[in-house]
C-alpha cells in the first residue's frame, strides 16, 4: 500500500511539473501564446497546498526552471552569455518563483486567504521591479511582455506600466488556487475570494476595451521605414568607401518612399561608421535629400569623434542643421565600447512633438516617460535585432507608447519594420528580410496622450512592495485574514 501511495504521489509530482513547465515554455519567451501564462502557475499552486514544504519547493523550482529553459538558445547561442552567468540567471528566477509559492503556501496554512492570494503576485512583481532598477537590461524579461497581443489587457500599462500587468497575470492563478483550496471547507469564502478578484480583472479588461474603442482626434503622419538584411548590408559597414556605398543605397530607397508622401523616414541602427570629419559627407548626402524631398530622415550610425565612439541617430530636417541623438542604454558586451548619451532629442512639428531613441532605449520605462513628459506624440526608433527575438524585442517598444502616450516608428535590421499607435495597435508591419531593401509606408496618429503612468510613474510597483511587506508581517500574526 505504501509503495502504491508513493507511486501515486510521484505521478502527481511529475504531472504538476510537466503541466506548469509546458505552460511556461509556450506562454513566455520569444513568441509566447499569451493565454497560457494565466494558467501556468496553477498546477504548482494547487499541489503546493497539499504537500510538505520541501516537496512544494522541489516541484515549483523544477517546473519553473524547465519552462524557463525556452530562453537558453537565445541567451547562450545568440547573446553569447557565458554559462556561469546563465546559471545565475536561471537560478535567480527559479528561486524567486519558489519563494513566492512557499510564501503563499505558508500564509494559506495560517488561514490568511487574502494575504496568501496577494503574496504570490506581489513577490514576483517586486522582484521584477527591483531587477529593473538594477539591471542593464531594464524591463526585459518581464512577464508583461507575454501579453502584448492581448490588446484590452495591454491598456493597463497606461495606468500601471508593466507592473500591473505582471501582477494580474500572476494573481489570476493564485485566485483560482485559493478558491479550489477553500471550496469544500469554506465555500462562501472561496466564492468571495474568486468573485472580488475576478471582478477586478474584469474591470481592467472593460477599461481596456473602452479605451481601445475611443476615437483619437488629431493629426496623422505618413511615415516611411527602410531596412536591408542583405549580407553586404546587414552588418556594420566599414569606415570609408563601404559606409559611403551603403548610405547611397539607402538614400536611393529614401527617394522612392519620399515620393510616396512619407513625411519622416526612419533607417536602422548602426548602418556604418563615420569618423570625424567624414560625418560631413554623410550629412551632406542626407541633408540634401531631406531638403529635396521635404522629409525628415533618421539615420543610425556609429559616430567616432576620437577617442570617443557613439551609437548615434543623425536626424536631418529640411533646411535645418542636422540633429543627433546618442543611445543611452547599451547592450553588453556588444556595445560596451560606446559612450552613453544623456539628453533627449526633440523636434517640434505641425503635428506635435517627435522624439528619437535607439533600440534598447525602449526597454526602459524611465527614458520613455521623459519623452512623454516632454509631450512627444511620435517616437522615431532606429534598431537592430537578432532575428530570433524580432517579435518580443521589436514589440517591447509598443508598450512604451501605451505607457507614455505616443506612437512608435521602429525600423530594425534583422527584425520588423513596425508602426504602432499609442494604444499599442500595430498600424503596419513587415519583416526586414521581406525584400533586398524592405520598405514600409503607413500613416500613424501623432497624438500625445497624458496617462496615469506618465503622471505617477511606478506607483503600482511601490504598492506591490508594500503589499509584499504586509504579507511578510502577516506570517507572524495569528489571526486569519
Amino acid at each position: 500500500m505504501a509503495s502504491a501511495a508513493d507511486f501515486r504521489h510521484l505521478c502527481a509530482v511529475f504531472l504538476t511539473v510537466a503541466c506548469t513547465a509546458l505552460l511556461v515554455w509556450f506562454g513566455t519567451g520569444l513568441n509566447p501564446w499569451w493565454p497560457l501564462l494565466w494558467f501556468a502557475p496553477l498546477p504548482v499552486l494547487v499541489f503546493a497546498s497539499r504537500v510538505s514544504w520541501w516537496t512544494a519547493a522541489l516541484t515549483a523550482s523544477t517546473a519553473w526552471l524547465l519552462g524557463g529553459l525556452n530562453m537558453w538558445h537565445y541567451y547562450y547561442g545568440v547573446l553569447r552569455i557565458p554559462p556561469s552567468i546563465l546559471a545565475r540567471i536561471f537560478a535567480t528566477l527559479t528561486i524567486v518563483f519558489t519563494l513566492a509559492v512557499l510564501l503563499r503556501r505558508a500564509l494559506l496554512r495560517r488561514g490568511a486567504w487574502w494575504s496568501a492570494t496577494l503574496a504570490f503576485p506581489a513577490t514576483w512583481v517586486s522582484f521584477e521591479y527591483l531587477l529593473n532598477l538594477t539591471s542593464t537590461h531594464g524591463t526585459a524579461g518581464s512577464l508583461a511582455y507575454s501579453q502584448l497581443n492581448f490588446l484590452p489587457f495591454l491598456q493597463l500599462a497606461s495606468l500601471t506600466g508593466p507592473w500591473g500587468m505582471s501582477f494580474l497575470v500572476m494573481l489570476f492563478p493564485s485566485v483560482l488556487a485559493t478558491s479550489l483550496h477553500l471550496r469544500r471547507t469554506m465555500p462562501k469564502q472561496a466564492l468571495r475570494v474568486a468573485g472580488v478578484s475576478l471582478c477586478a480583472i474584469a474591470l481592467v479588461l472593460v477599461f481596456g476595451a473602452v479605451r481601445l474603442g475611443l476615437e483619437q482626434p488629431g493629426p496623422t503622419v505618413k511615415v516611411g521605414l527602410i531596412a536591408s538584411d542583405q549580407p553586404a548590408n546587414v552588418r556594420v559597414a566599414e569606415e570609408g568607401p563601404e559606409t559611403a556605398r551603403l548610405c547611397r543605397d539607402y538614400a536611393a530607397q529614401v527617394e522612392d518612399i519620399a515620393a510616396q508622401g512619407a513625411q519622416v523616414i526612419v533607417l536602422p541602427e548602426k548602418l556604418g561608421v563615420a569618423v570625424d570629419p567624414d560625418t560631413k559627407d554623410i550629412d551632406a548626402l542626407f541633408q540634401a535629400l531631406s531638403d529635396g524631398t521635404n522629409a525628415d530622415i533618421v539615420v543610425g550610425m556609429i559616430h567616432v569623434a576620437p577617442p570617443v565612439k557613439y551609437n548615434e541617430a543623425r536626424v536631418y530636417t529640411p533646411r535645418s542643421p542636422p540633429l543627433s541623438y546618442d543611445k543611452h542604454h547599451m547592450l553588453p558586451p556588444f556595445e560596451s565600447k560606446f559612450k552613453p548619451g544623456a539628453t533627449l532629442t526633440l523636434m517640434s512639428k505641425p503635428s506635435g512633438t517627435w522624439g528619437v531613441a535607439i533600440c534598447k532605449d525602449m526597454d526602459f520605462t524611465a527614458l520613455s516617460r521623459r519623452y512623454g513628459e516632454a509631450g512627444a506624440g511620435l517616437m522615431l526608433v532606429p534598431a537592430w535585432d537578432f532575428d530570433l527575438d524580432r517579435w518580443v524585442h521589436g514589440h517591447m517598444a509598443v508598450m512604451r507608447g501605451v505607457e507614455s502616450g505616443f506612437g512608435t516608428v521602429r525600423a530594425a535590421k534583422q527584425g520588423y519594420l513596425t508602426v504602432s499607435d499609442n494604444r499599442g495597435r500595430i498600424r503596419a508591419e513587415i519583416t526586414s528580410d521581406s525584400a533586398p531593401f524592405a520598405t514600409l509606408v503607413a500613416e500613424v496618429p501623432a497624438v500625445h496622450e497624458t496617462t496615469l503612468y506618465l503622471l505617477l510613474g511606478d506607483w503600482f510597483a511601490w504598492l506591490t512592495l508594500a503589499t509584499l511587506a504586509f504579507t511578510l508581517v502577516r506570517l507572524v500574526l495569528p489571526a486569519a485574514a
